[in-house]
């Protein structure tokens, strides 16, 4: 069954109190039950939808819309897709980006081909990584807002860590949020045709010629320092000497176009590189995976003070995996004790710890806050995942 409209005459001498008295003579639409579409009110319902739907077409004036009196339409779809309108956030919303990474910039330092280009793409195989001169460029850069995230060496397996950038990692405020093991392939390379007899000096990072000492002295090749062993693959490529090779990386090779003549030439072959995502923003702890919490402090003056602030650790069944000391720049030195002759003074450190577990535990939590009554300074510089993977 439809309703059609149809028109009726009213007159204003109509004795009847009717909301329109004072008009002239107009027409009031009535609806009027029919049993049947007719197709003059089909096409009416079609217009009526297509203008709704914003086609621009312009529509005929109703007396009831000129009246006041509102007609309820048959169905008028305002979103045609609900699919299309945005869902809402959920808890597993804040950790689903992690593997988006094809719009992620990563900044390291070097050009492209070094270890840290290799580990910042083992991290996010889809990035774009953005090389910079020095480290403290790659910091910048993620905090200017330049790129997402930076990669940047902490420590080796042979060579030790790399005191410079825990500095960095004291002076700037960006965030721990992964860490990254790379396995060290030292290759020897040299331009294309050349044998690896051909070659009396090679060129690379002064820790890569220390790590390859006995190879090299076998070879009797006279080694020499270059700023990093991308640099070296590069300028080897560059010059075309064919008595020139350097020590770098596979990826190294095939950027510049160099020949493989030997790998894995590092005289430890369980060489291992850690390596730190930098991020902004802090990750999130969490407890559904092994994490590792990283923080530096400083110690108030006291007997056994270091002793007490590592026990808050042992107490709660938390293990360190690693401890380095670092003097204080601005207060490098302190009075210990005095005496007729002087004052002896020593050096003021700070403590940099990683300890195995997440800020989102209880005895972590426990752990800093126990610890707060040994330190004059103390920073959390990230929680994030164990890179368990080898």
């Amino acid at each position: 069954m439809a309703l059609r409209c149809l028109p009726i005459w009213v007159c204003p001498q109509t004795p009847h109190r009717y909301p329109l008295v004072g008009l002239d003579r107009r027409r009031v639409s009535l609806w009027e039950c029919s049993s049947s579409f007719s197709s003059s009110s089909a096409a009416a319902s079609q217009s009526a939808v297509t203008a709704i739907e914003g086609d621009g077409r312009e529509q005929l004036k109703k007396p009831s819309d000129e009246m006041g009196l509102v007609q309820e339409a048959k169905s008028v779809a305002f979103h045609r897709d609900l699919s299309m309108l945005p869902k809402p956030l959920t808890a597993n919303s804040l950790y689903s980006s992690a593997g988006d990474d094809s719009k992620m910039r990563i900044s390291f330092q070097g050009i492209p081909g070094a270890y840290s280009e290799t580990a910042a793409l083992k991290a996010y195989p889809n990035c774009e990584t953005v090389p910079c001169e020095y480290f403290e460029t790659a910091f910048q850069a993620v905090e200017l807002w330049l790129v997402d995230k930076a990669a940047l060496p902490i420590e080796n397996s042979v060579g030790g860590s790399i005191h410079r950038n825990y500095d960095l990692l004291l002076r700037h405020r960006l965030h721990i949020v992964q860490e990254v093991h790379l396995h060290v392939n030292h290759c020897l390379l040299g331009v294309p045709g050349v044998t690896k007899d051909e070659i009396k000096r090679v060129l690379s990072h002064p820790q890569a010629l220390d790590q390859c000492v006995n190879s090299l002295n076998d070879l009797g090749i006279q080694r020499i320092s270059a700023k990093d062993t991308a640099t070296a693959a590069q300028t080897v490529a560059s010059s075309g000497k064919k008595d020139v090779g350097a020590i770098a990386s596979v990826r190294a090779a095939n950027i510049y176009g160099l020949d493989i003549l030997a790998e894995n030439i590092q005289d430890d072959v369980n060489n291992v590189t850690r390596f730190l995502i930098l991020a902004r923003e802090p990750m999130i702890p969490r407890t559904d995976r092994p994490y590792k919490t990283s923080i530096v402090f400083s110690l108030e003056e006291g007997p056994g003070v270091l002793f007490k602030a590592l026990a808050v650790f042992a107490l709660r069944s938390i293990s360190l995996s690693k401890i380095e000391s670092r003097p204080q720049r601005r207060r490098p030195l302190r009075v210990v004790d005095g005496s007729n002759n002087g004052s002896a003074k020593s050096f003021d450190y700070l403590f940099y710890i990683d300890f195995e577990a997440s800020m989102a535990e209880l005895r972590a939590q426990h752990a800093l806050g126990h610890l707060q009554e040994f330190t004059s300074f103390i920073r959390v510089l990230g929680c994030y995942p164990m890179d368990l993977v080898r």
